[in-house]
């Protein structure tokens, strides 16, 4: 090979990895859909989930101090962030791209929804954190599993996995089965100062609820004098 061949080669493939890098530093427009799965809408016939009086106990209780793995890559201690003001939305689980919705799982009362509140509660970050609110996803999925959603989201926050039950059961949290796995059932949690403020329960419709949390957030900011 000559050496104006190698240069050759080698421009092309600083060119293609630069163009790559551009491509992926692009943002994601708003009006353009960053996927076509089922997951990403909700059926008009959902069933609604009533409260079956399974989260009762947790308004008032000090969060304990487990630690679980974000999707950042890092340990995250409840108790530690539960100092400050926190949203913990905690879901069953996101399905996978390409994946149809399994059968039956329509009609389970509240199970329905995992990626249309991620995705409203990215969108709706910002106010949130206006608030001085800062916000978790939560759900007994694996940290790589989760991390692929996060990625493909483009969510701006973390993601926490209880994959061993730890939290979950040390506070109690209602849960279902489904095929033979144990999921959480979809609630929010708010903390502050060390303990469980407000929880949100039943959640529906999933999509609407970061609306719910941050008007709930809205009336508890003192107010300007």
């Amino acid at each position: 090979m000559t050496r104006r061949s190698l240069l050759a080669l080698i421009s092309a493939a600083r060119f293609a990895a630069e163009a790559d890098a551009a491509e992926k530093d692009k943002p994601v427009p708003k009006d353009k859909a960053v996927q076509k799965d089922a997951f990403y809408t909700l059926p008009a016939d959902l069933p609604v989930p009533v409260d079956d009086g399974a989260a009762k106990h947790l308004a008032g209780t000090r969060v304990p101090a487990i630690t679980l793995m974000s999707t950042a890559g890092r340990r995250v201690n409840l108790a530690e962030v539960a100092l400050e003001r926190t949203v913990v939305y905690c879901y069953p689980r996101t399905g996978a791209p390409g994946q149809p919705v399994p059968k039956g799982w329509d009609e389970i009362p509240g199970a329905r929804g995992c990626t249309p509140e991620s995705c409203s509660f990215r969108d709706h970050y910002q106010q949130l954190r206006n608030l001085k609110t800062q916000v978790f996803g939560l759900s007994t999925q694996t940290t790589e599993y989760q991390q692929e959603m996060v990625a493909r989201l483009h969510l701006p926050f973390e993601v926490l996995s209880d994959a061993d039950f730890a939290f979950t059961n040390a506070l109690r949290l209602p849960t279902f089965d489904f095929e033979g796995v144990r999921l959480l059932k979809r609630l929010t949690l708010v903390l502050s100062d060390g303990k469980i403020e407000k929880v949100f329960y039943p959640v529906f419709p999933p999509d609407k609820h970061p609306e719910e949390v941050i008007a709930w957030l809205g009336r508890r900011q003192p107010s300007k004098k």
